[in-house]
């Protein structure tokens, strides 16, 4: 049975709560840049590997 909210949009789910910058020294603000640009490199890939493999079972189950 539908339910009158299912039609609207979901609210994104963050995975990151970004924290506050202000205190920070430059020092640690690079490190946490480093840090983020890691974490999006090892998204990406696994965006990669996922493309990939939803292309394989696309591929074998084609019709």
């Amino acid at each position: 049975m539908l339910r009158d909210d299912d039609d609207l949009p979901r609210p994104k789910k963050s995975l990151l709560a970004p924290p506050p910058l202000l205190d920070v020294s430059i020092a640690d603000l690079q490190a946490y840049v480093a840090d983020l640009r890691a974490e999006i490199a090892r998204a990406e890939a696994e965006i990669k590997r996922k493309e990939a493999q939803k292309g394989a079972a696309a591929t074998l189950f084609k019709f």
